[in-house]
């Protein structure tokens, strides 16, 4: 199953209203910025980076971040928004490893910051 467009954030403002606003939390591979939303809804941004690689890479470590997000669905929250920025430290990893450390991430964000 695939996520919704609806779920996803889209327009700029939303991006840098979660990123300057949000909580942030980072690891070797990511960073990850939250916000309540007043939606019922949670909604997910990938933001990878035109200096980390190519497209062809970029468009792969954005799908491989969104196949994780979907199989670990029990671990966002409803009514918040979740900002992804993948580092170029994840270009190299397997998918694997790229997934140990966002759910790591994930699950911390949630204990922290409820």
């Amino acid at each position: 199953m695939i996520m919704k467009k609806i779920n996803v954030v889209k327009s700029n403002e939303d991006f840098n209203q979660v990123m300057n606003k949000g909580k942030c939390i980072k690891n070797k591979y990511f960073v990850l910025y939250t916000l309540k939303n007043n939606l019922d809804k949670y909604r997910i941004g990938i933001s990878v980076g035109k200096k980390v690689c190519n497209a062809v890479n970029r468009n792969k470590l954005k799908r491989q971040v969104r196949n994780i997000l979907d199989y670990h669905k029990n671990l966002y929250s409803k009514s918040k928004d979740y900002i992804i920025i993948v580092r170029k430290s994840s270009l190299n990893e397997d998918y694997q490893v790229l997934e140990e450390n966002l759910v790591k991430l994930l699950e911390k964000m949630e204990k922290e910051y409820e």
